[in-house]
């Protein structure tokens, strides 16, 4: 429902589907939104074959959402044959409602360690024009088809570029090379940067990084040591994965850090086993973090998790103005976006969101507009994005 607000479903689609899942019931979950993905593609198809590329483009765009979603709870199995299916059916649709776009989206390839990573560049105009530019990634479930939703058509409506792209252990990689999650994210905004700034409507200047969900973390992670990033946003912020892997064991935390990383520890095994067994939600998060990170049990996911921190000094490594995004009723990381923003020493801002304004979720699915009105706006009052008058982007 969140993705209504740029076009990524409609609300009657969503609540059909909705009536038609069994609660708990991934392949239930699979099939509902597989057949809506199947119908609407099929409309957009059809409306593309007659002649009318605005109805095309929003089936399509929708169609490509549906499909994302069908294969969202099945990652227990990476072999599942379903997974490929649909997320190829995905990125077909997304692609083909790119195409129809003004200007059109552009599918890119980022040169990155010997291989790729796929991406989508919008711009404002084909003028060539070079504009205050955000770079965009999600996290730990999301992918770069879902970036129209969650700022990339807002930024063009405001007259930014826009390079939206996955990274290592994201759809794109994942499916295509198995390229797994890493914590040196530096090392994949390095050359996204390189990748930007060797287009003529990015203004290297002018570059900004926006990171999603997990992307909190890893955006943060990798403006300590890029250098070239002119501002940063972190929707919504989060300081330490390892949080999430200890906050449920008992012991201090370094006696937990032992048990994670050890070679055997089949009490911890059955307690996570446990876990999975009695939470729908918590089965699936595990299940997803062996496949994006590339491990084999509960307790390795819950392991590999530790690395990911901005402890030790990586936060206050930050030089460019941050804007830290906070929700008040975040499910999985309560009052890590403090923690990050107490621990920086650059510019920073901290901006909360409300139950209230309907927000108060983590990266505010409830309130897209309002939270987008309120990055863009920060980032249009940056010293860093501003330099030129209001009339250049426009």
């Amino acid at each position: 429902m969140s993705h209504i607000a740029y076009g990524g479903a409609d609300f009657g689609e969503v609540v059909s589907t909705s009536e038609r899942i069994t609660e708990g019931n991934y392949n239930s979950w699979h099939d509902g939104w597989l057949a809506t993905a199947d119908r609407v593609a099929g409309e957009a198809q059809r409306a593309l074959d007659t002649g009318h590329p605005v109805s095309a483009r929003d089936g399509f765009l929708r169609a490509s959402n549906y499909y994302r979603s069908s294969e969202f709870f099945l990652h227990g199995n990476p072999c599942d044959p379903r997974h490929d299916h649909a997320y190829d059916r995905s990125v077909a649709c997304f692609e083909a409602a790119a195409a129809l776009f003004t200007p059109r989206i552009e599918p890119v390839r980022i040169p990155y360690e010997g291989t790729t990573l796929p991406g989508y560049l919008y711009r404002v105009d084909t003028s060539g024009r070079p504009r205050p530019t955000l770079i965009m990634h999600s996290g730990f479930d999301g992918t770069a088809g879902e970036t129209p939703f969650s700022g990339a058509l807002a930024g063009v409506e405001r007259g930014y570029t826009v390079l939206a792209f996955d990274g290592p252990e994201q759809p794109g990689p994942l499916h295509r090379e198995g390229l797994v999650f890493r914590p040196d994210w530096e090392n994949v905004i390095g050359p996204v940067v390189d990748f930007a700034e060797g287009l003529p409507e990015v203004d290297n200047s002018r570059i900004a990084l926006l990171g999603s969900s997990m992307g909190g973390l890893l955006a943060p992670r990798a403006a300590a040591f890029e250098h070239r990033l002119a501002a940063l946003v972190t929707l919504d912020g989060v300081y330490d994965l390892g949080e999430v892997s200890v906050r449920h064991i008992p012991g201090d935390r370094d006696e937990v850090e032992r048990r994670l990383r050890a070679d055997s520890d089949p009490q911890l095994d059955a307690r996570l086993e446990h876990i999975m067994a009695t939470n729908a939600t918590a089965r699936w998060a595990m299940n997803h973090g062996m496949y994006v990170m590339g491990v084999d049990t509960p307790r390795a996911f819950s392991a590999a998790y530790l690395d990911y921190t901005l402890r030790h000094g990586i936060a206050e490594q930050i030089q460019c103005p941050t804007l830290v995004c906070d929700a008040s009723e975040d499910e999985f990381f309560k009052g890590q976006p403090q923690q990050l923003h107490d621990h920086l020493t650059c510019p920073k801002t901290l901006l909360k969101f409300t139950a209230e304004e309907g927000a108060g979720a983590r990266c505010h699915p409830g309130a897209m507009r309002t939270t987008l009105a309120r990055v863009y706006d920060w980032l249009d009052d940056s010293a860093a994005l501003a330099d030129g008058s209001r009339s250049d982007r426009s």
